[in-house]
C-alpha cells in the first residue's frame, strides 16, 4: 500500500491499474519515483506475491471519452517465480535498508514498469470490471467503495493493540521485578531496602502495571469483538470494531513506547544493558506507533466519529454501542458539576466505581462539546479542512479521553464479573489505581471547569499515593500472573528463575 511520497494519505495513491480490454489484463504501472511501494513486508528477499493498492483506470470511459478513475483497488501481483525466485520482467525490487528495529522483516521498494496481470487478480468484494470494462460496485461512491476497502485493515490494528500490551507487560515484568531483587541505602544500620519499596519508585511503576492490566482486559474485548464481527459481518459492528481498533491501537502503543523508556530508566544501568533487552523492545516496538495506520491519524478518525455520533445524538439517531454513553448521560454531564459532590474526599467515594466512570465520561464529554462550538465557529471564517487544523489537538485529546473512557468501563465491568473473590479484591485494587491516577494525571480539567474542590483533589493525590503502595505488595504476584516464560523474558534481570543472581555468566564475566 505505501508509496514513497503518500503513506497516510491512501486515496492519493499514484500506482495506476488500467484495464486493457482486448487482453483482458490490468497493466500496472509505476508513473514516477513518488508512486515507488515502500516499506513492503516480506518483499526485499522471500514475498512472492503482493498485494498492491492502485488506482483503477478505465480507458474511454470518462468525462469526454477521458480515462475514468475509479478510485484505490487491490490487485494481487506475482512479483518472484514460484520455482526460481528470480524476480519476474518488468518489476524492481530492492531493500530499504536496515531500520531502528524488526530487521528480521525484509522490507522492500517496489517499482512496476507495466506489469500485465489477469483481470480477476482484482479483488473484487467492493468493485468489479467485467470482460467487456463495465464497472459495478454494491457501493454508489468512491469514499464508500475506499471505506469499505479499507475497513479490511482493522484485523491488523486489532493484532498491533493486543501485541503492544503484550510489550508492555514484558517491560514491566523485567522492570518490577529488578526492582524487587535490587536493594540500594536504607536506614541506619540497618540492611538496605528494595528499590520498590521507594515511593518514587512505586510512582514510576505501579500506575504501568495497573495500565498493563486495564489494557488486558480492553484488548480481549476488542479481541472478541472482532471475532464475533468476522463471523456475523454485522454492520453496526464493523463500524464500532473498525473506530475501536483504530482508538485503542494509537491509545495504547503510544502508551507502551513511553512505559519502555521509564521502565529501562528504572533499572538503571542494568537497564541500559542490550541483554536486558529494553533496547530490543524499544526498537521494535516503536513503529508500532506507524505501522497499520499512524497514531495521530487515527485518534482522528475517533475524533471524527465521536462528532458524527454527537450529531445523532441531537437528530435522535441510533448510536454505537461503544458510544452509547452519550445519549444516555451527555444531559447530566455538560450540566454544571455539583458543587457538595465536588468536595467529597472520602476514600469509599474516591474508590466507588460510579464517580471513577462519572469523570471519565464528564471529561469526554465537555470535550466533545466544547470542540463541536469550536468547529462550527471556526469553519465559518476558515472552511472544514482549516477550522478542523485549528482544533486539532483539542480533537486528539478528545479521543484519548474517550478511549480511556471505554477501557475504564471494560476495567470495572470485568472487576465485577471476576467469580473469585480474593482475586476480584485485588483486581478491584488495581482497578482504583489505574482510574484515580489518570484523573490525578489530568487534574488541572477536573479543576478548572471546578469538577474537583482543591481538597478533593488533594485528597486524590494523597490515595493515588497509597494504592500505588498496596499495589507494591502484590506487585509480584500481578507480573507472575502474566504467565510469561522466561523464554518470552530472556532478560537476565527479569526472569523467574532468579537468573539476576548468575547475571555476570550472561555477559560472560
Amino acid at each position: 500500500m505505501t508509496e514513497l511520497h503518500h503513506g497516510s494519505n491512501v486515496q492519493a495513491l499514484q500506482t495506476t491499474a488500467t484495464f486493457d480490454s482486448v487482453t483482458d489484463e490490468f497493466i500496472i504501472n509505476t508513473p514516477n519515483d513518488g508512486a515507488i511501494k515502500w516499506w513492503i513486508g516480506n518483499a526485499a528477499v522471500h514475498g512472492k506475491f503482493a498485494t498492491v493498492f492502485a488506482r483503477l483506470i478505465l480507458p474511454l470511459q470518462g468525462k469526454g471519452g477521458e480515462p475514468a478513475d475509479m478510485g484505490i483497488h487491490a490487485f494481487i501481483v506475482p512479483i518472484r517465480d514460484l520455482e526460481t525466485h528470480a524476480v519476474l520482467p518488468g518489476i524492481e525490487i530492492n531493500d530499504c535498508g536496515h531500520k531502528i528495529g524488526l530487521n528480521g522483516v525484509d522490507n522492500g521498494a517496489l517499482r512496476f514498469r507495466s506489469v500485465r496481470i489477469p483481470r480477476d487478480n482484482l479483488l473484487n468484494r467492493f468493485g468489479d470490471v467485467s470482460r467487456d470494462g463495465k464497472y459495478t460496485s454494491s457501493l454508489p461512491t468512491i469514499n464508500k467503495r475506499f471505506a469499505a476497502t479499507l475497513g479490511e485493515l482493522v484485523g491488523g490494528r486489532v493484532g498491533i493493540a493486543y501485541s503492544s500490551v503484550g510489550v508492555l507487560k514484558v517491560a514491566v515484568t523485567i522492570a518490577v521485578r529488578y526492582a524487587l531483587l535490587r536493594q540500594q541505602f536504607g536506614p541506619p544500620k540497618q540492611p538496605e531496602i528494595s528499590v520498590l519499596d521507594y515511593q518514587s519508585h512505586q510512582h514510576k511503576l505501579m500506575p504501568m502495571l495497573a495500565s498493563s492490566y486495564a489494557f488486558h482486559f480492553a484488548t480481549v474485548q476488542l479481541v472478541d469483538k472482532y471475532s464475533e464481527m468476522k463471523k456475523t459481518n454485522d454492520e453496526d459492528l464493523i463500524a464500532d470494531v473498525h473506530i475501536l481498533s483504530s482508538g485503542l491501537k494509537a491509545y495504547v502503543t503510544s502508551y507502551t513506547a513511553k512505559s519502555i523508556s521509564i521502565c529501562r530508566e528504572a533499572c538503571g544501568g542494568h537497564g541500559y544493558a542490550a541483554v536486558n533487552r529494553f533496547g530490543a523492545l524499544r526498537n521494535d516496538h516503536d513503529i508500532f506507533q506507524t505501522f497499520e495506520g499512524d497514531n495521530t491519524v487515527l485518534l482522528q478518525q475517533v475524533a471524527g466519529d465521536l462528532l458524527k455520533q454527537y450529531q445523532e445524538k441531537f437528530k435522535g439517531g441510533t448510536l454505537s454501542v461503544t458510544w452509547n454513553y452519550l445519549r444516555d448521560s451527555m444531559g447530566t454531564y455538560l450540566s454544571q458539576p455539583n458543587p457538595v459532590t465536588a468536595r467529597w474526599e472520602g476514600e469509599d467515594h474516591l474508590r466507588d466505581p460510579n464517580f471513577q466512570l462519572d469523570a471519565f465520561r464528564y471529561r469526554t464529554s465537555r470535550l466533545l462539546h466544547s470542540v463541536a462550538a469550536r468547529l462550527q465557529k471556526h469553519s465559518k471564517t476558515l472552511g472544514g479542512f482549516g477550522a478542523w487544523n485549528r482544533c486539532l489537538n483539542h480533537l486528539l485529546t478528545l479521543a484519548e479521553s474517550h478511549i480511556e473512557s471505554v477501557i475504564l468501563a471494560k476495567f470495572i465491568e470485568s472487576v465485577r464479573s471476576c467469580p473469585d473473590e480474593k482475586t476480584r479484591e485485588v483486581l478491584k485494587l488495581v482497578c482504583d489505581l489505574y482510574a484515580l491516577d489518570r484523573i490525578w494525571k489530568d487534574i488541572g480539567t477536573y479543576r478548572n471547569v471546578d469538577y474537583v474542590a482543591p481538597n478533593k483533589a488533594k485528597a486524590i493525590h494523597k490515595l493515588t499515593d497509597y494504592l500505588s503502595y498496596q499495589v507494591r505488595l502484590v506487585a509480584q504476584e500481578l507480573v507472575d500472573a502474566f504467565d510469561l516464560p522466561d523464554l518470552i523474558i530472556r532478560a537476565p534481570i527479569g526472569m523467574q528463575s532468579e537468573a539476576y543472581a548468575q547475571y555476570t555468566q550472561y555477559v560472560g564475566f
